[in-house]
Formats: C-alpha cells, sequence, structure tokens
C-alpha cells in the first residue's frame, strides 16, 4: 500500500473518530431505549472537532501550491455563486505556526472567489496531521490536477515536483496517484519542449496530445518549427505526427493541406477546397467544377 493511501486511511480514521466512532457509549436510562427523545435528523450525527468558521483574512495561499493561473471571470461567476447561494463545499487548510495563519491545502480558487464576493468567514476542514512537502503536494495534485483544474504545464510541473521531492520513478507517481502512467510520461514530456513551444500550449493553439508527439524530435529547433507549423496550418495530431517521423527519418515533409481559395465573381462567390493528398491545381478543379455544373444544367433541361 502507497503512502498516500496511508494518508487517506489515517484521514478517515481520524474522520471517523471525530464522528464517534470507537466511542464507548454512556450508560443508558433506565427504561429508556437508546436515541429516545433525540430528534430523526439528529439521529447519528456527531459535529466533527475538524471543521470550522475561520476568517478570511486569517487565511493565505499555500506558495507552493501547483495551479499558478486564476481565470478571472470563472472566479467572478464562483464569487457570485458564494454571495448568492453561500458556500456549498468546505475547503481544507492547516496551521502555519510561523505564518500565524491557515494555509489552504485544497480550495484556494473558493477562497479568493470568497476574498471577491466580501465573505468574512469560510468553513474549513483543518487538518492536523503533520505533513511533508511533498504529502502536501500529492494532495493538491489529487484535488487540482485529477479534476482538471491545472492548466497542461502547470499539471507537469508538478508531477516532476512530486517525482523529484519523493525521489519516485513514473512508476511511482504513477501507482501512489492512481494515473495511468503513459498520461504523466505524456505531461513530462512538455517539459522538454522550448518555452515558446509550451506558450501555445499554455494558450491554447496547440493542444497536448500534439504536443507530445512534437516532443518526440530531438532538436529543439525541429520542435519549435514544427510546432509552429501545427498551429498556422492547424494540422492535426495524425499529421503533426507524420511530419515528424519524416523530420526525424530525413524524408521530405508530407504536403500540408491547402487552405481554401474564395473567388469573388461580382455576382457571388466560389470556394475551392482540396482533398487531402490531391495534385490537382486550382484550375483543374474549377474546370472540372464548372463541366459539372453545365452537365446539371443540361440535365434539367432535358428532364423539362
Amino acid at each position: 500500500m502507497g503512502k498516500l493511501d496511508d494518508m487517506r486511511r489515517e484521514a478517515g480514521a481520524n474522520v471517523g473518530e471525530s464522528m464517534g466512532a470507537n466511542r464507548q457509549a454512556g450508560p443508558a436510562m433506565h427504561g429508556a431505549s437508546p436515541g429516545a427523545g433525540v430528534p430523526a435528523r439528529l439521529k447519528g450525527i456527531v459535529k466533527s472537532r475538524d471543521a470550522a468558521e475561520v476568517s478570511v483574512g486569517r487565511i493565505i495561499p499555500d506558495p507552493d501550491q501547483p495551479r499558478e493561473e486564476f481565470e478571472p471571470e470563472a472566479l467572478a461567476r464562483l464569487a457570485e455563486s458564494l454571495r448568492s447561494k453561500g458556500q456549498l463545499q468546505p475547503i481544507r487548510v492547516r496551521w502555519d505556526e510561523a505564518a500565524d495563519r491557515y494555509v489552504i491545502l485544497c480550495g484556494e480558487r473558493r477562497w479568493r472567489a470568497a476574498t471577491m464576493a466580501g465573505l468574512a468567514t469560510l468553513s474549513c476542514v483543518i487538518s492536523d496531521r503533520p505533513m511533508t512537502s511533498g504529502e502536501r503536494l500529492a494532495v493538491q495534485l489529487v484535488e487540482n490536477a485529477l479534476r482538471e483544474d491545472l492548466r497542461p504545464i502547470e499539471q507537469a510541473r508538478a508531477y516532476r515536483a512530486l517525482i523529484d521531492l519523493n525521489g519516485w520513478t513514473v512508476t511511482d507517481a504513477s501507482r501512489e496517484l492512481a494515473v495511468h502512467q503513459s498520461g504523466i510520461s505524456r505531461a513530462l514530456a512538455l517539459l522538454d519542449l522550448p518555452a515558446e513551444v509550451q506558450d501555445m500550449v499554455e494558450q491554447g493553439g496547440l493542444s497536448p496530445a500534439t504536443a507530445y508527439e512534437v516532443s518526440k524530435l530531438p532538436e529543439a529547433e525541429d520542435r519549435a518549427f514544427v510546432a509552429q507549423a501545427a498551429v498556422e496550418q492547424r494540422l492535426t495530431r495524425g499529421e503533426v505526427g507524420d511530419l515528424v517521423k519524416a523530420v526525424r527519418a530525413k524524408r521530405p515533409a508530407p504536403t500540408p493541406r491547402a487552405e481554401p481559395v474564395t473567388l469573388d465573381l461580382g455576382d457571388g462567390t466560389v470556394t475551392v477546397k482540396w482533398r487531402k493528398g490531391s495534385t490537382a491545381t486550382l484550375a483543374q478543379l474549377l474546370r472540372k467544377a464548372l463541366k459539372s455544373i453545365q452537365d446539371r444544367e443540361r440535365s434539367e433541361e432535358r428532364a423539362a
């Protein structure tokens, strides 16, 4: 069983204890059945000692949190939800003696939105268990990366930091985080790309899957060139894969898809698109289109 599993099990035991597990039952009142006089809504309920309402000003973000960017529009929507509906899910914090503040383990987005909404307090689950920096990062990865709240490069950096902190292999990280090994390997490959290519991924111009194909090229200059071509020509992952194979084999690159051509004819416009792999010229395609239209018109005249 992995370290993260131990953490989850211990956390579960703590919660169980706070909910009354393993607690010795007190002497029952003579002639009274257990739970007599207790409203149905309160039966089986024991308040958790780990939950608390904490002043928003007493909470600070974790500087080592893997998530680095928060979309302003999404935060504004969450802030409005907090104002109108209240907090639906507590955040998780730990006490930091040196900072004299509660440091966020999970839920920084909700804390930021609560600050925007002007809330005075936040419902928090306080973690008293001592945690190493590697264990904290693992918890934050489970909270953020596995819910796909992290951007691709942020996620890759978090995986790398976690592996380095714990001295793990990719196989170890896969087992501890319950993430497929290939997913971690593909994420880490993004960190080997030039900075300008990583920016393309972060900005959404290049998908992580396509960027992974680009990472198979050994030379940084080739990676940057192919990534730029993929963005400018809107190449699919398969087309980028073919281009990468050609570059690695020193073969002529496959002919990219031609862009559609639109001609303004005065009374109307004509748009011509090439089929993938076609060697026909624009003039040939136009002549073929004209012949097809003339044949159709003659057929309609005969039918009339």
